[in-house]
């Protein structure tokens, strides 16, 4: 029988369903524009490259392509050449972790992010490209290197249906850090020329994660897509609510005026603070409320139907 309400735990066949819908979702680069840093329409880069050999360095040659092996054996600097691939590589990368099963209105931030995932998923094999992943929670990190076909899409699906995460009763074996490790890996599977879809509250954004988003940047393009619960914008008019976690509960009074206003002030620190980053590093951030219009808020942040 199978597990999940779509509430706090997404069902398997939701995911599956969900491929109807991403028809009318192409990642293509001829399709879709992305409103990146400084207000401009600009698109995304295109397929992912692939390397095609080493000349000697010529003026006007991007340093950061040197070939180091071939410099250093030939004691001249060497350029490395890439050409287009066939398929372009889409990476999806979806946090898990603990912060993400939170939810007030519809469903938790992590069934949102997964069935935004699933969407993504169904739409990259369907548009000809190359489908790749990173799952991750506190307790369990699944990866797979892009690969293209409907078989890409389905195996992803049922990893995520199934990953630990959703057992949320499973505390053992923490892991530290988990985005900041998730990440790491992410540099380590990703290729230049790469689409880098991130799926995340983004909590977890210091220093350390802020320095693999540069590096991850500079030769892909990234989507940030943001997931969250509008009681973490604003608390809910004056009144005494209880919030729990399954297991303990707490009471809220919110008709404090101070209180209220502090709670708002630090929710719009957290998301002045991930602007800044997408607009330093020409990131794409994409906003989607639990209680939204899940498909139509994706398409209008991809730029595919006017807002």
């Amino acid at each position: 029988m199978e597990t999940g309400d779509d509430i706090i735990r997404v069902k398997l066949s939701t995911l599956i369903g969900l491929n109807r819908e991403a028809a009318g979702l192409p990642l293509i680069s001829n399709s879709v524009k992305a409103q990146m840093a400084g207000g401009h329409l600009s698109r995304f880069r295109g397929r992912g490259m692939e390397y095609h050999e080493s000349r000697p360095y010529q003026p006007g040659d991007d340093i950061r392509s040197i070939d180091w092996r071939v410099t250093a054996r030939s004691a001249q600097t060497h350029t490395k050449i890439y050409r287009e691939e066939r398929e372009r590589p889409v990476l999806l990368w979806l946090d898990l972790t603990r912060s993400m099963f939170f939810g007030t209105q519809v469903c938790f931030k992590s069934v949102l992010a997964s069935k935004l995932a699933a969407l993504l998923a169904w739409s990259t094999v369907q548009h000809g490209d190359r489908l790749g992943y990173l799952v991750f929670s506190e307790q369990q990190h699944i990866e797979f290197r892009p690969t293209r076909g409907k078989r890409a899409a389905l195996q992803f699906i049922r990893q995520l249906a199934a990953h630990r995460a959703w057992d949320m009763g499973d505390g053992d074996a923490v892991e530290h850090k988990a985005e900041l490790h998730a990440l790491k890996r992410l540099r380590q599977v990703t290729r230049p020329g790469s689409l880098l879809m991130l799926l995340s509250d983004f909590r977890f954004l210091d220093g350390s994660c802020r320095g693999q988003l540069v590096e991850l940047a500079r030769h892909n393009d990234i989507v940030m897509i943001h997931s969250f619960d509008p009681f973490e914008c604003a608390l809910p008019r004056p009144g005494y609510y209880r919030v729990t976690d399954g297991e303990h509960s707490v009471d809220i009074d919110t008709s404090i005026v101070d209180i209220r206003e502090q709670y708002r002030e630090r929710y719009d620190e957290q998301q002045q603070a991930l602007k800044r980053l997408c607009n330093e590093l020409g990131l794409l951030q994409i906003d989607i409320a639990t209680d939204g219009d899940m498909l139509g808020d994706l398409k209008s942040g991809l730029g595919l139907q006017s807002r």
